[in-house]
């Protein structure tokens, strides 16, 4: 079959569709090819019409938090005192360049994440 750039729904269903038959194709075989080229046009079709923003900075720390199993108290190591991290997760404060800087090191969040608005 040949293929163009995704620019409607029907010919994004039927891209779907198509890579439903071909998903488990061997890679470098005639439908492997397609396949490849089918995820890219999906994935390009799908980022044009369904972004995906970033996530709130706070939300973030606490899904990292949450995944390492921290609590507040492992957080004062990275931002410091105890209350400056509540307020920190409760809003009330801003992050700082240093706090955004351990953040990312630490907890492996990205930092455009957390030099986002909140």
């Amino acid at each position: 079959m040949n293929w163009k750039v995704i620019k409607t729904e029907k010919d994004y269903q039927i891209a779907l569709k198509r890579l439903e038959v071909i998903f488990d194709s061997k890679k470098g075989s005639k439908n492997g090819d397609e396949l490849e080229l089918l995820s890219l046009l999906i994935d390009n079709y799908e980022k044009e019409k369904f972004p995906i923003d970033l996530p709130d900075p706070i939300d973030a720390i606490k899904f990292r938090m949450e995944q390492l199993g921290y609590s507040q108290k492992d957080l004062t190591e990275v931002i410091g005192l105890k209350s400056r991290v509540s307020e920190i997760l409760n809003r009330k404060r801003k992050l700082t360049l240093e706090m955004i800087r351990k953040l990312h090191e630490v907890l492996g969040i990205p930092t455009e994440v957390l030099v986002r608005e909140y």
